[in-house]
């Protein structure tokens, strides 16, 4: 167990400089918030692309793993909204608590820790994961919450203008581009290789210093029963989902299946408040967001390690 927090220790440390260094001044929210928009728009683009040439693209395009993580994800979210529902609650807060649970933070939180426990085989996973994401389970998140915001609002229609805006989404950019350059077997001229490696390499730290300076000033209060359902949801049945899709589908390469299972035991994304702050649940969202980041300590150390003592056959 020692060794799993020796692994794990240096993420959260990571988070937690980025937490002082908010809390003491040395930066304020708006820099950190731009050091985000570095990693957003820059940093972790190179790191998909930097992954995706690196290999062949049939180890990149992975069915089974984009099967795996997509039926794990989006049948729990289908779960939880439809949970949600049954409680009553709006069309629109419906999308967003299922979106809590079956969204990781793959770039800022899950790829670090990914990367320390399998190695390089965590950019391909956290590409693959991000395709998930972006093209599944957020535009139906927020085509949800836009059309439960309008009454009498179309889904299809508010899903429709969810996915235009996500053509300028970097990330997707990346992933698109990678899998050109992938698949034209174009070889890259080294000073560009070495300006994206560079660029790839300032993905993990600055990601999570960003995390952590995020997390300042987020106050976990009332609401408590429906933060622990969101939270719970995301930090313990998320990855179950995965791990159960993992063992019913053919088998994955280990790596993968281990980076699958991390990555989705991670808190939800980052802008997870933002989304509910558009939406009118942002304390919501907030306070589930900081709930998870603290417990997620405990959580994915448990998990590495019940993964490293138990040496489960999938891994």
């Amino acid at each position: 167990m020692l060794e799993i927090f020796a692994t794990t220790t240096p993420i959260f440390l990571l988070i937690g400089i980025g937490y002082l260094a908010v809390m003491t001044r040395l930066l304020s929210k708006d820099q950190v918030q731009s050091l985000g928009g570095f990693v957003i728009s820059f940093a972790l683009p190179a790191l998909i692309i930097r992954a995706l040439i690196q290999k062949p693209i049939g180890e990149v395009f992975n069915p089974v793993y984009l099967a795996a993580y997509g039926l794990g994800s989006g049948g729990l979210f289908a779960a939880v909204f439809a949970f949600a529902r049954l409680r009553g609650k709006p069309l629109g807060e419906s999308g967003l608590f299922a979106l809590g649970t079956s969204t990781a933070n793959s770039g800022f939180i899950g790829y670090p820790i990914a990367a320390m426990a399998v190695g390089p085989t965590a950019a391909i996973a956290m590409a693959l994961n991000m395709v998930v994401e972006n093209l599944l389970l957020i535009p139906t998140a927020l085509a949800l919450a836009e059309a439960g915001r309008q009454k009498g609002g179309s889904f299809w229609s508010a899903l429709r203008k969810t996915l235009r805006r996500l053509t300028r989404n970097p990330i997707l950019i990346a992933i698109f581009t990678g899998l050109i350059i992938a698949v034209s077997g174009i070889d890259l001229p080294e000073p560009l290789f070495k300006t994206i490696d560079m660029l790839a390499t300032a993905a993990g730290p600055t990601a999570l210093f960003v995390v952590g300076g995020s997390l300042y000033g987020l106050q976990v209060r009332g609401m408590l029963s429906e933060v622990g359902q969101v939270v719970f949801a995301k930090l313990l049945l998320h990855p179950l989902a995965v791990f159960l899709m993992l063992l019913w589908l053919p088998p994955l390469d280990p790596a993968l299946a281990t980076a699958a299972i991390v990555i989705a035991s991670v808190p939800m994304l980052s802008v997870y408040p933002i989304l509910g702050q558009r939406y009118g649940h942002g304390e919501l969202c907030t306070a589930s967001l900081m709930l998870a980041t603290l417990l997620s300590f405990v959580t994915v150390s448990t998990l590495l390690w019940f993964i490293e003592a138990h040496r489960l056959p999938l891994l």
